[in-house]
């Protein structure tokens, strides 16, 4: 969890291709605001995937993520029109550093299915830490994964990359100060994804930060709530933030911005003068975000939320405030890219009894196992 402090042209022809190069790319893979979920597998109770993309279908959910590539869940995919963020198993990541073994995964799970399924992204490890045994990996299986793909023409269809905790950016407060604690380890990920039009996916849990720092982290700061008047202001550079949302994604985007500048991306730099983006242009994707319903002796009923600010406040009524004022708020971007949408999948689709920790990371669902929803009916249209 990201520490937040308390709140309190003269141009040569050359540069001009090049500008224009930056221009129509930027256009052909503009990051929009689209809403999707997550379609975790961590249950014993869960419906058949062919149920599962037939509830998104219902429900108007355009985008789904999964961890690894299930071919049950591909299959049911066809010919559904939603878009897939298709996950490579972390049992996969060091052995896909073979670029036979990428070939054949590419074989596998891509082309068979790509006439039929949107596949948007691939995105190469969940949360890895620079002190992991996969972090060595992460760089060669994208680009192994990127070579394969070429060589089937779809480079340039379904972009890669890689899904970090925002525990990786330090200095969070101000955002404008974010930095990334480890520069060495992401470096060369930002570059590939510089180099190849990819975005950046974070998981980003105001939940958490309001879990496991309530004194620093109001309920109306995590729930995007808290009015203008009570603004935390950002003393490097003035912006106001009310809701820790566009904090940590701005943090983000600060390291990232250091990074670029720090290794001289060169597409960077006329990108920076095209499109007004410090950090080159590199698109901040929330690969999962999300708020549980219930914690084991919390939230069980309305009257407990004041009991529940010290613990995270895991009820169905925050749950539902937040996911519905996230959809809305990631049309808006932030406060340091304001008017440039973030797209956003949900954490996550069902409740999951299987998952490890606090009893709060069982209940992040929006819909329960017997696929009935538990916020009434949100807007994931956007």
């Amino acid at each position: 969890m990201v520490n937040l402090g308390n709140p309190p042209m003269v141009a040569t022809t050359s540069s001009f291709v090049a500008i224009a190069t930056i221009f129509l790319l930027s256009h052909l893979y503009r990051i929009d605001a689209q809403i999707g979920v997550a379609y975790g597998r961590e249950g014993d109770n869960l419906p058949s995937p062919q149920e599962v993309v037939n509830l998104y279908k219902s429900n108007g959910i355009g985008a789904m993520r999964i961890y690894f590539p299930d071919q049950e869940t591909l299959k049911a995919l066809q010919g559904s029109g939603i878009k897939l963020t298709l996950g490579v198993g972390m049992d996969e990541i060091q052995s896909l550093r073979s670029q036979s073994v990428a070939d054949q995964w590419v074989q596998t799970n891509v082309v068979p299915y790509i006439s039929s399924v949107e596949i948007k992204y691939i995105v190469v490890g969940n949360e890895i830490k620079p002190s992991d045994p996969h972090a060595s990996s992460i760089v060669p299986t994208m680009q192994n994964i990127l070579n394969a793909l070429n060589r089937n023409n779809l480079g340039d269809r379904i972009k890669i990359s890689t899904s970090i905790g925002t525990e990786l950016v330090i200095n969070a407060y101000p955002p404008s100060n974010g930095q990334f604690s480890d520069v060495a380890y992401m470096t060369p990920i930002i570059k590939f994804l510089n180099d190849n039009g990819s975005p950046l996916m974070a998981n980003i849990y105001p939940y958490f930060a309001h879990k496991f720092g309530p004194n620093d982290i109001s309920l109306e700061y995590a729930l995007f709530t808290m009015p203008y008047e009570k603004a935390v202001t950002d003393f490097n550079n003035g912006l106001k933030y009310q809701n820790v949302f566009d904090a940590l994604a701005d943090a983000t985007y600060a390291a990232i911005d250091k990074v670029v500048r720090a290794s001289a991306l060169k597409t960077s730099i006329v990108a920076e003068n095209m499109l007004g983006a410090s950090n080159g242009g590199i698109s901040l994707m929330t690969s999962e975000s999300g708020w549980s319903s219930r914690r084991r002796g919390f939230g069980v009923t309305r009257h407990n939320v004041r009991r529940l600010q010290g613990g995270g406040g895991a009820t169905v009524e925050n749950a539902k405030t937040y996911y519905t004022n996230l959809i809305e708020h990631v049309k808006k971007g932030t406060p340091l890219r304001p008017g440039k949408p973030i797209e956003t999948f949900l954490f996550v689709m069902f409740d999951e009894d299987k998952k490890n920790g606090d009893s709060d990371e069982q209940n992040f669902g929006l819909f329960t196992p017997n696929m009935q929803p538990k916020y009434g009916s949100l807007n994931f249209g956007g």
